[in-house]
Parts: structure tokens; sequence; C-alpha cells
């Protein structure tokens, strides 16, 4: 299951009574995922408004399992034991390059603004949206909008084996577009700054899980950056494009990719995988660019299944379409299998209860896939 639970912080994950918090793990625990993939999670690290200097860092998976999933959040409820994986992120992690060319190097985090209430989401301010905006990846302050895998405790994350491709630079990706202003024709970044620049706005990862019957699915993740909030250059239409393509890549085995221990190439051809996150990209319009979540859908090697809403989900969101996985009528959220997986049933989950604490603008979405060599 992938579910990007839209923006959670340091300070709400170290209770236990954050009233979204409660809800969004009330949601995980009704669906009973055994490997769940969570977005827009903080990983906590220095610069994070609520991070305790000295304290180990990339906790908050664990604290999210611990302090949420771990305890019935309704008496109809199950709890869920899980294992947690957290790795950094680019978001928030200052550049020191103008990536929005308005002049200004933005590099000290500056203060942020804390949420009006346990219900509602944390606010942007235009100082936070400045050092956004020079970041690796857009976030406020290090460490917003991370990544989180869990996993059912009796499954197994293969550590010793993750690939990660935080560093992985865009300008080592072939065929890549830079981008430039149509008015002039100059490119967008200068040739040091291109130099410099990475093609993860978070990251994308490789993590092998072992099942309990010792087969393994390599969960392969990622978030993009949402296609807008650009000009005419499109510079992020374009990174979320290739964003999407490396995973197309990844898939066969191009020589030029590297990922951040300095190891190459892709995933081997007989590995079963599936692709998970929120891509930012709906194949039926929108602000991305022509063909980007296509690059993974028409894939050779992937399943390009679409879950959907029940029929009370979709009456719930009537505006919405069955396959729309956020509530401003998109499909964004994405769990492809390989084609090596047999895919036993998938959904859209939609609340039906319109008036409890909304948990996050997207709906959880997931596959039931039966074990490797299971028919």
């Amino acid at each position: 299951m992938t579910y990007n639970i839209e923006d959670i912080r340091t300070d709400a994950l170290g209770r236990t009574d954050h009233a979204r918090m409660q809800r969004a793990a009330a949601i995980i625990q009704h669906l009973q995922p055994d490997i769940l993939l969570l977005q827009e999670i903080t990983y906590d690290q220095p610069g994070d408004p609520g991070y305790q200097e000295g304290a180990p860092e990339g906790q908050n998976a664990r604290r999210f399992a611990e302090n949420y999933l771990a305890e019935p959040q309704a008496d109809s409820l199950e709890a869920l034991s899980m294992t947690a994986f957290m790795a950094p992120t680019n978001t928030g992690i200052a550049s020191e390059h103008d990536l929005n060319n308005d002049g200004v190097t933005v590099t000290d985090v500056p203060k942020i603004p804390p949420a009006s209430s346990d219900t509602a989401m944390p606010p942007q301010n235009d100082a936070g949206r400045a050092y956004g905006e020079d970041a690796w990846g857009f976030g406020t302050f290090p460490g917003q909008y991370g990544m989180a895998l869990l996993v059912r405790s009796d499954l197994r994350i293969q550590t010793d084996d993750v690939r990660t491709f935080r560093l992985f630079k865009w300008s080592d990706m072939p065929g890549v577009r830079r981008p430039s202003n149509p008015e002039t024709g100059l490119a967008w970044y200068d040739d040091d700054t291109w130099a410099d620049m990475r093609l993860s706005s978070k990251s994308h990862w490789d993590i092998p899980v072992m099942l309990p019957d010792s087969s393994v699915v390599h969960v392969l993740a990622s978030h993009p950056t949402p296609p807008g909030f650009d000009g005419p250059e499109n510079r992020n239409g374009l990174r979320n494009y290739d964003e999407i393509r490396f995973w197309a890549d990844y898939l066969d085995q191009a020589p030029y990719i590297y990922d951040d221990s300095t190891e190459t190439g892709g995933l081997p051809s007989d590995a079963h995988f599936v692709l998970m996150g929120d891509k930012n990209a709906d194949p039926g319009g929108g602000d991305s660019v022509d063909g980007a979540i296509n690059q993974v859908l028409d894939h050779v090697r992937i399943n390009a299944i679409t879950p959907m809403a029940s029929p009370e989900g979709q009456r719930a969101f009537p505006d919405l379409s069955p396959g729309h996985t956020a509530e401003w009528e998109r499909r964004v959220d994405y769990v492809l299998p390989g084609r090596s997986l047999n895919v036993d049933d998938s959904g859209v989950w939609r609340p039906l209860d319109p008036g409890a604490v909304r948990a996050s603008d997207h709906f959880p979405v997931w596959i039931d896939i039966l074990p490797p060599g299971t028919e």
C-alpha cells in the first residue's frame, strides 16, 4: 500500500494523541497492509523544528509505528506491529545555488510556523517558500516531505542490500532535456548549477523485502516533484518526467545508473518488484509532461493495474472518477507490480464518514499480491 499522509512532522510523531496521526493510523489499521510506503513524513535531522539536538536521526517512521500503529485506534481495530525504514531525503537540503533564478541564494533555514491545531495542515510562509525553492527538493526545512517504508514484523527489510539514488545527478541521465527559458533560449540552470543538480526531489529507493517463504520483492519507491510551481521553463515538469523515467531505465538495467555507494546498473531481469509512490503524474491530464507516467505504465516488465474505489467510496466522492487517488481529481498514487507477481485484488480506499478528522488529501492505494511462484 502507498499512502501520502500530507506533511506529518516530528512534533506530532513524538506524541501518542495527535488527532490527525490517530486518524491516519486508524485508516492504516483498517486496511492492515503488510508493506506500506508513506510519503510526506519528515526525516528528522538538524534543521527540522521538531528535532532534538544530539538525537539519532531518521526515527520518525519508528515513532509512527510505535506511538500510533502499535496501539489500536478504535475498539474495532487491531494494532499493527511493523518494522520501519527511513533514509535521508533531498527535500529542504540547501543547494547553495539560486535554483529559482530570483537573484538570491537562500541557505538559512527560516522559522517555520506550526499548525494551528492537531487537525489542521501546517501552513507555509514566504520565508519558507523562498528557502524551499533553493533546496535540492522543495522543503521549507531539512527533511520535510520525506518517505518511509514499514513492513509487517515477520517480513524482513534487507537493509544491507538497499540501494538509494539521492545523489544521482540529473545531467548524468542520457537524453535529458535541460530546462531553458523559452524567451531567451538560455539554460535555466547555469553550468555550475547544472553540474550539481540532483535528479531526485526526495530520493529513489530499491528496498528488498524478504517474505516468510524467503522469496524477495523489491520495493521501488519515489515521490517525484509536482510538475507545477515553476514558469515557462517547466523545470519541475521536466524533472518529474525524468524522475519517472529513471525507473523505466532502471528496469531496463541502463548502465548509466549509479547509486549513492557508486554501484552501477539496474534491477536484474529475474527480480520481483513493486513500483510504488505518489508520482505526481496522471495519465489523463494535469500539469505533467505528456507521457510522463506512461513511461512506467507501458513498460514491458510492469502490470499496469488500475485500482478503483469501491461503489461506496465512489458515492462518497461523486466528483471523482473511480481511479482518482487524490481529492483534487487526479490519479497520482501508484502501486505497480512486476509481471512476475500475480495480483489477487486492488483498490483505492476513500473515507465514508465525512465528519471525521481529515488525515490527508490523498487516499491509500493498495494491491494484494500472491507470493512469487504462487498460482
